[in-house]
């Protein structure tokens, strides 16, 4: 196998995806379970650029966090229907210790028969199969399990998320594939210019000024929208955007709200 090009998969809770191969920021996270393809390596050997497998994001990881498989592990992960976790934070029983997954981590567990392993699982939580997709009610009880966590630059776990990851999993949980960005994920699913009976479990999005997509959150019940503003919070939605539940202030405009599940 080149090594240059072969593939990984993430082994540890949460491993953050870095902009540059040196310093930069945290724009994005894999969680347990979830493969990637390798790009290339840093001058340093210390960092690794790599591909998600489920969104096509590219960043960098640090080299201690890459666990290398083949590809047919690669292969079969990609096609095979796994389970994804449901509860906040689950454990797995990985080489004879125990490692903490939070919600939406990927479980090697389904109803085919599964490849050769080498390594051994033993799971302990709530599950469902990635393929399964669910309503919106479903969708609302997985949105409102991450109430308060907090806002953080590229997360998408219950310990640090931003406002498109926050998006992009819940949706992931509920059998629903997202894009990454906040401007793809606005591409998908049924526009509508107004929030009368909007359903449960749908996206609205927020712009700024100059009409740029700046924001977005979950459509709850009784005009009350879930969404990552600081921490995941509950406010009012109506037709002119979020009014704040505390301070009555509005800080976010509507843009428009997507359809996806209906």
């Amino acid at each position: 196998m080149n090594i240059e090009q072969d593939f990984g998969v993430c082994r540890l809770s949460v491993v953050p995806i870095w902009s540059e191969p040196r310093e930069g920021h945290q724009f994005s996270q894999i969680l347990f379970g979830e493969v990637y393809e390798v790009i290339t390596r840093s001058k340093d050997r210390k960092r690794i650029q790599i591909k998600t497998s489920f969104d096509d994001v590219q960043g960098w990881i640090d080299a201690a966090h890459h666990v290398m498989i083949t590809s047919e592990y690669f292969e079969q992960a990609t096609h095979s229907d796994f389970k994804i976790t449901t509860d906040i934070v689950s454990t797995i029983l990985y080489k004879k210790t125990t490692v903490p997954i939070v919600m939406g981590s990927i479980v090697p567990i389904s109803t085919s028969e599964l490849f050769k392993l080498d390594q051994q699982f033993a799971f302990n939580g709530e599950a469902k199969p990635i393929s399964l997709k669910r309503d919106g009610e479903f969708v609302k009880t997985i949105a409102q399990r991450y109430l308060n966590a907090p806002e953080i630059a590229g997360g998408k776990n219950p310990f640090g998320i931003c406002p498109h990851g926050f998006i992009q999993i819940v949706y992931k949980i509920s059998g629903y594939a997202l894009p990454w960005s906040l401007e793809q994920q606005a591409m998908v699913g049924k526009r509508t210019e107004t929030l009368t009976q909007v359903p449960a479990g749908e996206i609205a999005y927020f712009k700024d000024q100059s009409g740029k997509l700046i924001h977005a959150g979950i459509v709850l019940d009784d005009h009350r929208i879930i969404h990552a503003s600081g921490q995941v919070r509950i406010d009012i939605l109506d037709e002119k955007g979020i009014l704040q539940a505390d301070t009555k202030i509005y800080s976010h405009t509507l843009d428009s709200i997507r359809s996806i599940i209906h």
